[in-house]
Formats: C-alpha cells, sequence, structure tokens
C-alpha cells in the first residue's frame, strides 16, 4: 500500500472535467485507488463518487494506491492535482508514469 497527501490546486477542484481527467488517469492503472476527503474514502477510478466528495480548491486529499504499480499510479495522480489538473498535466501525468519514466 502507498499513500500520499496532496492540496488540490485547480481553481475549480476537482469538478467536471479535472474530475474526469483524474478518474481517466487512475483507470489507466491495474492498482486499486482510492481517493479521501476527510473520512470519506471513494475508488479513484469512479467519476460519480469522485464528484460527490466535492472535492473543492485548497483541499487536502489523500491518494492511496495497492497493488502492482501503486507507487507509479499515486506518484502520477499526485503530480496530476500538483499541476492544476489541466490536459497537459494529465497527458504528462500519463507519459512518466505510465512508462515507467517517473522521476
Amino acid at each position: 500500500m502507498y499513500i500520499k497527501e496532496v492540496t488540490v490546486q485547480n481553481k475549480v477542484g476537482l469538478h467536471a472535467l479535472p474530475a474526469s481527467d483524474f478518474t481517466r488517469l487512475a483507470r489507466s492503472f491495474d492498482s486499486s485507488i482510492w481517493v479521501e476527503n476527510g473520512v470519506t474514502s471513494i475508488s479513484a477510478k469512479s467519476l460519480v463518487g469522485v464528484l460527490t466528495l466535492g472535492i473543492m480548491k485548497d483541499a487536502h486529499i489523500r491518494i492511496i494506491a495497492n497493488g502492482q504499480d501503486e507507487v507509479n499510479a499515486v506518484d502520477a495522480l499526485v503530480y496530476f492535482v500538483e499541476s492544476g489538473c489541466s490536459n497537459d498535466a494529465l497527458l504528462e501525468a500519463l507519459a512518466r508514469f505510465k512508462e515507467g519514466r517517473a522521476e
């Protein structure tokens, strides 16, 4: 199990398109992945679940993964969130962490 905490940088939080990209990135990994906002934990691969958390800008969330690619999964999602949840951040996270180029 691998866990990291991150602060949401995107001005709208994980809402609509950023949440969709977040779950798309999560689904690209084989590990089981969860996101926590306070006491609620939900699958990071569920768009509806992520949206129900109501994650806003400056929220502190925990990303938790368990599985063979858990480190890359968490690091990719943290990178995406720290980079402002942009489409460029999604593409860079996929390139860096899915191709084993994690730094």
